[in-house]
Parts: structure tokens; sequence; C-alpha cells
């Protein structure tokens, strides 16, 4: 099964036959990380007045237990970009497989309120490396043009995790008293597939070169798209690697490459504060906020799920016709409308069939641009000799972000109300809006490498 496809102008002296076939089952197997990622962050959203309840936790408590998980993935993030160059991506996708199994079983049946946090915050670790790794090496093992499509299927594995994560904690909401317990255990079934589907995956040929490790990586190359191919990626790769090494954070802020690094911080932090974790994390109870029933509420919950599925699509099919910018432009924009008609919804006290309406049109809009251009674009934008510790700070930055937006919205609800809250919502998007028009790139079509040449003479 193999396509041709013109792969960018450094490495474009001849078409080149793209074995797709093998890009797409180990760039599918690796984005399976993404699917513990949106399952263990979302599985939480049935759980909350369960063991709210169990433990008697008070507002701030409450978001203390659905946000810690996001300093344990800041921690990941930190460690997972140090983790990265030394152990390789794929052993430590395995690592992160192994830590999902552990954790989620542990934190449905800790016997008390600091144990449960100890275990949510490991799982955290977990997520933020995965969510370190997952996009990099999709994003290195890919040819530049199905880039943008692989990596967004690392979203798509996320959204997918989301789903499966509602539907679970709706079939067992009705479990008795331990139901919370059993919901926040389903997640060990879906992480030893992916330890083991891991098997199956080969190592990123831009880690090996970059080890001095190019037998290996031209074979895998090779593998990709043939020998020519595996020649004019090798010799772009070394190239990039030859002409500068930065092996310290520190060097992250040298003047050359603290744009760059700078863009994609924003990126991270805004895709995180423009108000889905509320949603995601919350939806039960804002639809039981807004006037529903306890089991509809759950319903109305993979509803989100679906819509979130459906609209991931969407990205897929135009990211690499469209663009990043484009796509992360009519984003932030929309959800600013959309998150304005939220806020005035509460503020009206409109029936709950809007609120439903608003929700999942903003849901519809970050799906369908937000959620996976901010994955593609992280793995991208940073050259290949920083492209683990800056991706590690730039996800350092998107988990603080997400642990704020998370644990500070019960807080938020209860002393300024739901319609302030998404207020500040919409003035994150508009700012964000602005700054993608006048700070970020375009870098559709391109190589790493023609990237990285792209944002250094900026």
């Amino acid at each position: 099964m193999a396509v041709t496809i013109t792969t960018g102008r450094d490495v474009s002296t001849g078409n080149y036959e793209i074995n797709k076939g093998y890009v797409y089952l180990i760039s599918t197997i690796a984005a399976l990380g993404g699917l513990l990622f949106g399952f263990d962050l979302v599985i939480i959203s049935g759980t909350v007045s369960f063991f709210a309840d169990h433990f008697r936790l008070s507002e701030l408590e409450t978001g203390w237990a659905v946000g810690c998980i996001n300093l344990g993935a800041a921690i990941g993030a930190v460690i997972g970009g140090k983790l990265s160059e030394t152990l390789g991506r794929k052993k430590l996708l395995m690592l992160c497989a192994v830590l999902f199994a552990l954790t989620g079983a542990g934190t449905g049946w800790a016997g008390s309120f600091p144990l449960f946090v100890f275990f949510r915050m490991l799982s955290g670790v977990a997520v933020g490396a995965a969510a370190l790794v997952c996009p990099m090496y999709v994003a290195e093992i890919s040819p530049s043009a199905m880039r943008g499509r692989m990596v967004s299927f690392y979203q798509l594995s996320i959204v997918i995790g989301i789903l499966l994560a509602y539907l679970s904690n709706y079939l067992l909401l009705n479990t008795g008293e331990n139901n919370w317990r059993w919901m926040f255990s389903s997640q060990s079934a879906p992480s030893l597939f992916f330890f083991f589907g891991l098997f199956f995956v080969s190592e990123s040929p831009r880690w090996l070169i970059g080890k001095g490790r190019n037998t290996e990586a031209d074979q895998i190359l090779a593998r990709i798209g043939g020998a020519n191919y595996a020649r004019a990626e090798s010799d772009q790769i070394t190239l990039s690697f030859a002409e500068k090494s930065v092996a310290k954070v520190s060097d992250l802020f040298k003047k050359d490459v603290w744009h760059i690094v700078f863009i994609g911080i924003v990126i991270a932090v805004c895709s995180q504060a423009v108000g889905q974790n509320s949603l995601f994390s919350y939806a039960p109870e804002l639809f039981k906020k807004a006037g529903m029933a306890q089991d509809s509420a759950f319903l109305q919950s993979i509803i989100i799920g679906v819509i979130n599925f459906i609209f991931t699509f969407i990205a897929i099919a135009t990211i690499d016709r469209a663009g990043r910018k484009k796509l992360l432009q009519y984003g932030s924009f929309l959800l600013f409308i959309d998150a304005l008609a939220l806020s005035t919804a509460f503020y009206l006290q409109l029936p709950g069939i809007w609120v439903l309406i608003f929700v999942l049109a903003f849901i519809a809009i970050y799906s369908a641009t937000l959620g996976p251009v901010t994955w593609v674009a992280l793995s991208e934008i940073f050259p290949n000799r920083i492209r683990g510790n800056a991706l590690a700070m730039a996800t350092l930055a998107l988990w603080i972000a997400n642990f704020f937006t998370t644990s500070l919205f019960p807080v938020m609800n209860k002393y300024f109300g739901l319609s302030a809250t998404f207020l500040i919502h919409a003035l994150i998007c508009l700012a964000y809006f602005l700054f993608v028009r006048t700070r970020v790139p375009e870098t559709k079509g391109q190589s790493l490498e023609e990237i990285e040449r792209l944002l250094s003479r900026k």
C-alpha cells in the first residue's frame, strides 16, 4: 500500500513512494497515548459529586481534587523532556502506559483523600509525559505532506478517550456506592492495550540520528519512503543537529530561539484557557445547574463526547489544506463569540436547552480547530536540537494553565457566577485571536527542518 507524495523542497529531487499504511499504523498506535490522556482527564467529570460526598470536601478541596492531575502533568512534562532524550520516545511511551494502568486502579480504590490526590497526581505524570512525547514522535516519524493529518490523529485519540470516559461513567453510574471507584479503575484496560501495541512501533529516526545511530534511522526511513527518501531525510536531519548543539534548558532563552519558544508557550497556554476544561471536567455539574436531572446530565455529557469526536474529523480533513494559522484564527474568534453567548445564557438564566446548544457549539468549534491544531503546531515549530526541552517547557506551561482553569472553576462559579466565568474565557479567546493573527507563522507542507530555518530568520 503506497502513495506518491512530494515531501518538501529539500527532499523533492524526486517523488517518493511513501508507505502510507506503515505510517498510519505506527502513528495510530503511538497516538493511543492521547486516548489515555483524554480518558484520564475526563473520567473525573462523572465522579465529582460522589467522591466529594465520600470524602466530605469543600469547593476548594473539590477543585484541588479535579485540578491536581494537572500539577502531576506539569511534572511529567518537565521530566518527560529529559527522558524523551535519554530513553527515547518509544521507551518513555511504554513507561507512561504502565503508569496509566497502575494509577487508574490506585485512584479508584484510595482509602483516604490524600492517597486519592497522590494517585491522581501520579496519573498526571503519565498524562504530561505522554502529551509531550506522543505528538513529538508522530511528527518526527511522518513525512511532511502527511504530518498535520498524522498529528491530528493524536487529538482524535484524545477525543475518543473523552467519549469513552463519558460512556464509561454513564454505564457505571448505577453500580452502587462504589460506582466512582469503578469509573476510575476502568482506565486500566486501555492502558494495557496501549502498552502491548507499542511493541509494534519503531523508534523515532530523528532521535536515533541525534544519538549517532544513523544506520537504524536509515532503515526506518527507508521503510517509510524508500532508499532515496531515507538518504534525503537523513542528510537534512543530520545537518540540523550539526549546525548547533543545545543541551541546557537555559539555552532556550537565547535570542535566536526564544521567540520560537515564546510562541509555543502562548499556543499551549491559550489552548487550555479558552474554556473547554470547564466544560469537559464539569459537564454533568453544569447541566444539572441548568436544570437537568442527574441521568439526563450524564447522557448530555456523552453527546459532548460524540460532538467532540465527529468534529475532530473536520480538522483532520482540512489541516494540511487550510493550514495551521487559519484554523487557529477561525477557531479562537468563533470561540470568543460562543463564550459570550454562554455568558449571556447564564446571566439571563435561559432554559437548559440553550445552554446545551452553546456548550455543544463550543465543543464542536474547539474540536475542529484549536484542539488538534495545538498539538500539530507544538510538535513542529521547535528546531530538532531543542525540541525535547522546548516542548517540555511549552507543555509545562500548558499543564499549569490547565491546573488553574480546572481547579479554580468551582471557586469562580461560587463567588463570581457562571456568567462572569465564561466572560473571562471569551476575553482570553479574543486575545488569542489577535496573537495568532500577528505572531504565529504558517507551517503547512514544510519539513521540520524547513520550519526551523523559517522561524530562525524571524
